[in-house]
């Protein structure tokens, strides 16, 4: 019996919880927990980590799971490697459904870093104003680099104070272009920091510096281990169905 664990939070996930649906397969839908209201889905939901490889695997065994379609953040780097570690060793067979990352266009004005703390690295300069657009996870280490005046967006309120100065805005995508623009002019953006997330969800940012003529600090993806991958719902419903 086919019976899938979609390992989600992001918009592709949300489109394959509908195609699994729509096909009448068995599916649970799983959400890391990082948002305090996540989105209902049309398969059964289950909110929360699994504790670690040993633990997913033990779900996988008393769940009946047979395959594995991992849709997380393509920043979910420790959820993403324990799901190869545990779907090896397991012999239940995984595949990725990852949106392609942005590639720098003409007038893009692009730093590449590998990580947060190379961003705080290069964030070693004097005050500007920054869209920090990383979401809530990895604020802290920003305090060292305070002297800059940042604008987050964020899908929910802070459970903290945040550890320097900065305009908060609750939001949940998908932007668009011209609300953003006008986002980074009425903040008076100098510097955009971005993960490279892809997608078309988040883009919007991207392409309002370029128009702006921002420069933008782009923080390249995490080395994931080796994984079949999918770049569509079409392709992991194939995979499924061969």
């Amino acid at each position: 019996m086919t019976r899938i664990l979609l390992l989600g939070g992001t918009t592709e996930a949300n489109l394959m919880a509908q195609a699994l649906a729509k096909a009448g397969l068995a599916g649970v839908y799983s959400y890391a927990g990082r948002t305090d209201a996540p989105m209902g889905q049309p398969i059964h939901m289950r909110v929360g980590g699994f504790g670690g490889v040993e633990g997913l695997r033990a779900y996988l065994a008393s769940e009946g799971i047979s395959h594995v379609v991992d849709a997380t953040h393509p920043f979910a780097a420790q959820m993403s490697s324990n799901a190869v570690s545990a779907c090896t060793a397991s012999g239940i067979p995984l595949i990725a459904l990852e949106r392609a990352p942005w590639v720098a266009g003409e007038g893009d004005r692009w730093m590449h870093v590998p990580d947060i703390a190379a961003v705080v690295t290069a964030l070693h300069r004097p005050p500007l104003r920054v869209f920090l657009a990383i979401g809530r996870q990895h604020l802290d280490p920003f305090a060292a680099q305070s002297q800059h005046h940042y604008l987050l967006r964020l899908v929910d309120a802070p459970a903290d104070p945040l550890p320097f100065p900065a305009e908060v805005i609750m939001a949940r995508g998908p932007f668009d272009v011209a609300g953003d623009t006008a986002l980074l002019q009425r903040h008076g953006t100098e510097l955009v920091v971005a993960k490279n997330a892809g997608g078309k969800g988040a883009v919007a940012k991207i392409a309002a510096a370029r128009a702006l003529g921002l420069p933008v600090v782009m923080i390249d993806r995490p080395e994931i281990p080796p994984r079949r991958m999918a770049r569509s719902v079409a392709e992991v419903m194939a995979w499924l169905n061969g």
